[in-house]
Protein backbone atom coordinates (compact mmCIF):
# COMPACT_ATOMS: atom_id res chain seq x y z
CA UNK A 1 0.00 0.00 0.00
CA UNK A 2 1.41 3.42 -0.97
CA UNK A 3 1.85 6.29 1.49
CA UNK A 4 -0.78 8.48 -0.20
CA UNK A 5 -3.32 5.67 -0.03
CA UNK A 6 -2.60 5.15 3.69
CA UNK A 7 -3.04 8.88 4.33
CA UNK A 8 -6.32 8.81 2.39
CA UNK A 9 -7.54 5.83 4.44
CA UNK A 10 -6.73 7.59 7.74
CA UNK A 11 -8.41 10.76 6.50
CA UNK A 12 -11.53 8.84 5.40
CA UNK A 13 -11.80 7.08 8.77
CA UNK A 14 -11.48 10.35 10.72
CA UNK A 15 -13.95 12.13 8.45
CA UNK A 16 -16.57 9.36 8.49
CA UNK A 17 -16.36 8.86 12.26
CA UNK A 18 -17.56 12.38 13.02
CA UNK A 19 -16.17 11.98 16.53
CA UNK A 20 -12.72 11.45 18.04
CA UNK A 21 -11.03 8.19 17.00
CA UNK A 22 -8.34 6.69 19.21
CA UNK A 23 -4.95 6.03 17.65
CA UNK A 24 -5.35 2.31 18.45
CA UNK A 25 -8.76 2.13 16.74
CA UNK A 26 -7.45 4.03 13.72
CA UNK A 27 -4.40 1.80 13.33
CA UNK A 28 -6.50 -1.36 13.74
CA UNK A 29 -9.09 -0.22 11.18
CA UNK A 30 -6.41 0.84 8.69
CA UNK A 31 -4.37 -2.32 9.23
CA UNK A 32 -1.22 -0.46 10.29
CA UNK A 33 0.79 -0.10 13.49
CA UNK A 34 0.18 2.84 15.84
CA UNK A 35 3.53 4.48 15.05
CA UNK A 36 2.64 4.58 11.34
CA UNK A 37 -0.86 5.85 12.17
CA UNK A 38 0.66 8.66 14.24
CA UNK A 39 2.93 9.63 11.32
CA UNK A 40 -0.05 9.61 8.94
CA UNK A 41 -1.94 11.95 11.25
CA UNK A 42 1.08 14.26 11.21
CA UNK A 43 1.01 14.20 7.39
CA UNK A 44 -2.69 15.10 7.45
CA UNK A 45 -2.05 17.96 9.87
CA UNK A 46 0.64 19.36 7.55
CA UNK A 47 -1.63 18.90 4.52
CA UNK A 48 -4.43 20.90 6.12
CA UNK A 49 -2.09 23.62 7.40
CA UNK A 50 -0.22 24.06 4.10
CA UNK A 51 -3.33 24.26 1.97
CA UNK A 52 -5.09 26.77 4.27
CA UNK A 53 -7.92 24.27 4.44
CA UNK A 54 -11.14 24.92 6.30
CA UNK A 55 -10.44 21.69 8.14
CA UNK A 56 -7.93 20.74 10.79
CA UNK A 57 -6.92 17.73 12.87
CA UNK A 58 -7.57 18.07 16.59
CA UNK A 59 -5.90 15.85 19.19
CA UNK A 60 -8.04 15.04 22.21
CA UNK A 61 -5.97 12.99 24.67
CA UNK A 62 -5.10 9.81 22.68
CA UNK A 63 -7.73 10.41 19.98
CA UNK A 64 -7.94 12.50 16.83
CA UNK A 65 -10.78 14.19 14.99
CA UNK A 66 -11.26 16.19 11.81
CA UNK A 67 -12.97 19.47 12.65
CA UNK A 68 -13.59 22.77 10.93
CA UNK A 69 -11.44 25.76 11.76
CA UNK A 70 -13.02 28.03 14.35
CA UNK A 71 -12.71 31.12 12.15
CA UNK A 72 -15.28 29.61 9.77
CA UNK A 73 -17.87 28.93 12.48
CA UNK A 74 -20.07 31.94 11.60
CA UNK A 75 -20.36 30.76 7.99
CA UNK A 76 -21.12 27.19 9.01
CA UNK A 77 -23.77 28.36 11.46
CA UNK A 78 -25.38 30.53 8.80
CA UNK A 79 -25.39 27.69 6.27
CA UNK A 80 -26.78 25.13 8.67
CA UNK A 81 -28.98 27.58 10.57
CA UNK A 82 -27.61 26.32 13.86
CA UNK A 83 -29.07 28.16 16.81
CA UNK A 84 -26.47 29.54 19.15
CA UNK A 85 -26.34 27.61 22.39
CA UNK A 86 -26.84 29.61 25.50
CA UNK A 87 -23.62 30.34 27.37
CA UNK A 88 -22.88 28.40 30.52
CA UNK A 89 -24.15 29.91 33.74
CA UNK A 90 -21.89 30.79 36.65
CA UNK A 91 -23.21 27.71 38.46
CA UNK A 92 -22.38 25.49 35.48
CA UNK A 93 -18.84 26.91 35.29
CA UNK A 94 -18.38 26.27 39.04
CA UNK A 95 -19.53 22.65 38.67
CA UNK A 96 -17.31 22.14 35.60
CA UNK A 97 -14.31 23.50 37.50
CA UNK A 98 -15.03 21.23 40.47
CA UNK A 99 -15.32 18.19 38.21
CA UNK A 100 -12.35 19.06 35.97
CA UNK A 101 -9.90 19.69 38.79
CA UNK A 102 -11.01 16.82 41.05
CA UNK A 103 -12.36 14.12 38.73
CA UNK A 104 -13.87 11.67 39.17
CA UNK A 105 -16.26 13.25 41.71
CA UNK A 106 -19.76 12.65 43.04
CA UNK A 107 -22.63 15.14 43.08
CA UNK A 108 -22.28 15.24 46.86
CA UNK A 109 -18.64 16.31 46.53
CA UNK A 110 -19.58 19.08 44.08
CA UNK A 111 -22.35 20.22 46.43
CA UNK A 112 -19.92 20.24 49.34
CA UNK A 113 -17.55 22.50 47.38
CA UNK A 114 -20.30 24.85 46.16
CA UNK A 115 -22.41 24.76 49.33
CA UNK A 116 -25.66 24.48 47.34
CA UNK A 117 -27.72 21.78 45.62
CA UNK A 118 -26.09 21.07 42.25
CA UNK A 119 -28.26 18.22 40.99
CA UNK A 120 -29.89 20.12 38.12
CA UNK A 121 -26.60 21.72 37.03
CA UNK A 122 -24.81 18.36 36.96
CA UNK A 123 -27.69 16.84 34.96
CA UNK A 124 -27.65 19.79 32.53
CA UNK A 125 -23.90 19.47 31.95
CA UNK A 126 -24.30 15.72 31.37
CA UNK A 127 -27.08 16.42 28.81
CA UNK A 128 -24.79 18.86 27.01
CA UNK A 129 -22.10 16.17 26.92
CA UNK A 130 -19.54 18.18 28.91
CA UNK A 131 -19.43 15.67 31.77
CA UNK A 132 -20.25 11.97 31.91
CA UNK A 133 -20.62 9.15 34.38
CA UNK A 134 -17.26 7.68 35.32
CA UNK A 135 -18.57 4.77 37.39
CA UNK A 136 -19.91 4.18 40.86
CA UNK A 137 -18.23 4.20 44.24
CA UNK A 138 -18.29 1.08 46.38
CA UNK A 139 -20.10 2.88 49.20
CA UNK A 140 -23.65 2.67 50.53
CA UNK A 141 -26.03 3.90 47.86
CA UNK A 142 -23.33 3.33 45.19
CA UNK A 143 -23.05 7.05 44.24
CA UNK A 144 -22.27 7.91 40.62
CA UNK A 145 -18.98 9.64 39.88
CA UNK A 146 -18.52 12.15 37.06
CA UNK A 147 -15.63 13.22 34.83
CA UNK A 148 -15.19 15.65 31.95
CA UNK A 149 -15.57 14.48 28.35
CA UNK A 150 -13.77 15.03 25.07
CA UNK A 151 -16.51 17.54 24.24
CA UNK A 152 -15.38 19.50 27.31
CA UNK A 153 -11.79 19.45 26.08
CA UNK A 154 -12.86 20.54 22.59
CA UNK A 155 -15.12 23.30 23.95
CA UNK A 156 -12.33 24.78 26.04
CA UNK A 157 -9.60 24.31 23.41
CA UNK A 158 -7.65 21.72 25.39
CA UNK A 159 -5.87 18.63 24.10
CA UNK A 160 -5.84 16.95 27.50
CA UNK A 161 -7.00 17.67 31.03
CA UNK A 162 -3.41 18.37 32.09
CA UNK A 163 -3.56 21.61 30.11
CA UNK A 164 -5.95 23.19 32.59
CA UNK A 165 -4.39 26.26 34.17
CA UNK A 166 -2.89 25.52 37.57
CA UNK A 167 -5.24 25.94 40.47
CA UNK A 168 -4.24 29.09 42.38
CA UNK A 169 -2.36 28.35 45.58
CA UNK A 170 -2.74 30.28 48.78
CA UNK A 171 -0.11 32.78 47.60
CA UNK A 172 -2.16 33.55 44.46
CA UNK A 173 -5.33 34.25 46.44
CA UNK A 174 -6.19 37.68 47.72
CA UNK A 175 -6.18 37.61 51.49
CA UNK A 176 -8.88 39.78 52.96
CA UNK A 177 -7.20 39.96 56.36
CA UNK A 178 -4.18 41.59 54.70
CA UNK A 179 -6.48 44.09 52.98
CA UNK A 180 -8.18 44.86 56.28
CA UNK A 181 -4.82 45.43 57.98
CA UNK A 182 -3.65 47.70 55.15
CA UNK A 183 -6.71 49.95 55.56
CA UNK A 184 -6.76 49.75 59.36
CA UNK A 185 -10.04 47.90 59.55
Amino acid sequence: MELQERIAIAEAILFAAGEPVSLNRLSEAAGIDTETASKLIGQLERKYNVSDSGLRIVRLEDSYQITTRTEYAPFIKAALEIKRQTPLSQAAMEVLAAVAYNQPVTKAYVEQIRGVDSNSVVNSLAERGLIEEAGRLDLPGRPVTYRTTQAFLRSFGLNEIGQLPPFPDEEGQMRLDAQYEEYGI
